[in-house]
């Protein structure tokens, strides 16, 4: 059995590499591509033959499956690491951004195609601590209370995705700063509009 061992244990690293080079791959030609994106796409993405790609994931669904996998306990623990409902409303959304965007395109996969994700994870581990931060910035007047939280949870998971999917040249904290100011000038509290005074 000791003998076995030594050689089973590189296949096994070979093997882990190579599910995670495809695994890359996808999220990248997917968060690109969408719907239209194919298994064969995959394979030249990753440099790998389509035979490989069908070896370790038999259907687009297994490999999509398992990329809604990783994408949700990643972003999971990215925002329990952040500690978001510690901070201020503001700074928590600082935080939630930032953590997401660490995601990368797995999130943009994740968020295009959340219903066939588990939906109790999604909702528990990501949705929850982005609704609470939205509330809690309501709540202190920050963001308007005549949208409800789902719709503003919603704009901010789309406007991280749009900025994961362009790509752009600036570093990550200004990408932060971006989508932070893009949220709060969409929804920041207005002041109530003056009735105008009727003639008499």
């Amino acid at each position: 059995m000791s003998e076995i061992r030594p050689q089973l244990e590189p296949r096994q690293a070979l093997q882990d590499r190579v599910s995670s080079v495809i695994l890359d791959a996808a999220a990248r030609v997917l968060a690109a591509e969408g719907e239209p994106a194919s298994m064969s796409d995959v394979a030249v993405a990753a440099g790998v033959a389509r035979a490989t790609v069908y070896r370790y994931f038999p259907t687009r669904q297994a490999l999509l499956d398992r990329l809604l996998e990783i994408a949700t306990a990643d972003a999971r623990a990215r925002l329990s690491a952040a500690r978001v409902d510690a901070v201020r409303p503001e700074e928590a959304l600082r935080r939630a951004v930032g953590a997401l965007l660490d995601v990368g395109d797995y999130f943009v996969v994740l968020a295009r195609e959340r219903p066939g994700a588990d939906s109790h994870e999604f909702t528990s581990g990501i949705g929850g601590p982005l609704r609470r931060v939205v509330e809690q910035a309501q709540a202190t007047g920050g963001v308007r209370r005549d949208i409800p939280s789902s719709w503003l949870v919603e704009f901010l998971v789309r406007l991280v995705t749009t900025a994961v999917a362009a790509s752009p040249t600036m570093g990550r904290d200004d990408m932060v700063d971006l989508v932070v100011s893009l949220f709060f000038d969409g929804a920041r509290q207005r002041p109530a509009r003056r009735q105008p005074r009727r003639s008499t």
